[in-house]
């Protein structure tokens, strides 16, 4: 290995970051967790590491099993509705959804890491038996019982970017101008309403389930509302569209919007400070 250590490193410190923030749902703590991993490189006998990439994917991964063992006990306390922290598009193109993210969630660590280790990064099951210190068929059985929760959560037909972009558009435009009957033209029967202000900002409690609820808590929010929001940007969250826009209280807040058949299906609302820090 004739390249120097630290370029080898920072090849691949994007791909690294992506594997802890799938599998922590916090930017903060994946960047935790690949510094981590760098301290751990620099230690490493390199002459003896054919694929760098796939050694560093297995620290990074491992680190994150570690981390998430005390995670859950924090998130049992969390206050309201979790969401993983907003990655905007001019950040980081990234192609897990925020209902993937949530999914995964929901998995135990190690379906977690099994999924995305061997569907989304291409490992092999092999080489993923050898991470979790498991034997090649339970990896093959963690995996697929992550399939089978986290399936429906892909969305089934892609939003077209200028038409989420304008669905953005126009649900922003609607819900500060308390326009009801236009907002209600744009959410499906079933839409869900996520926003996670972790206890740090006002914010629903619980996840709202259909349109009704969600328009008679704009109808409240409205009341209450001494001035109007300010769009920053339209933008893509997470690989859905949406914006960030600077509220009275002069912070920022994240709204991503799942669109199926040209209607919202969820909309997921990120207030919590500490996960705004990468969002400008």
């Amino acid at each position: 290995m004739n390249e120097p250590a630290s370029q080898i490193f920072d090849a691949q410190r994007p791909g690294l970051l992506r594997v802890a923030y799938r599998m922590l749902g916090s930017l903060a703590d994946a960047e935790d967790i690949v510094q981590d991993a760098w301290l751990r490189w620099q230690g490493a006998d390199h002459a003896q590491i054919a694929v760098p990439a796939a050694f560093l994917r297995r620290i990074v991964t491992r680190l994150c099993l570690d981390h998430l063992k005390s995670a859950r006990v924090q998130r049992e306390s969390y206050i309201g509705p979790w969401l993983p922290e907003p990655v905007v598009e001019e950040d980081w193109d990234d192609d897990v959804t925020l209902p993937l993210l949530l999914a995964l969630e929901r998995l135990s660590p190690l379906e977690r890491a099994a999924f995305l280790l061997h569907d989304v990064f291409g490992e092999s099951f092999e080489d993923v038996a050898q991470v979790l210190h498991r034997d090649e068929a339970a990896c093959r059985q963690l995996a697929s019982r992550a399939r089978g929760h986290v399936r429906m959560a892909r969305p089934r037909f892609p939003v077209d970017r200028e038409q989420g972009k304008a669905i953005a558009a126009a649900f922003f435009e609607a819900s500060q101008q308390g326009d009801m009957t236009r907002l209600g033209a744009l959410l499906a029967r079933d839409v869900e309403f996520h926003a996670d202000g972790g206890g740090k900002r006002p914010a629903v409690a619980r996840v709202l389930h259909g349109a009704q609820e969600f328009l008679r808590a704009q109808v409240a929010l409205a009341r209450l509302r001494r001035a109007a929001s300010t769009l920053v940007r339209l933008t893509t969250i997470n690989g859905l569209p949406g914006f960030i826009s600077q509220e009275p209280d002069g912070l920022l807040q994240t709204t991503a919007l799942l669109i199926e058949d040209g209607c919202i299906r969820a909309i997921y609302v990120t207030r919590n400070p500490d996960k705004l820090h990468h969002v400008h």
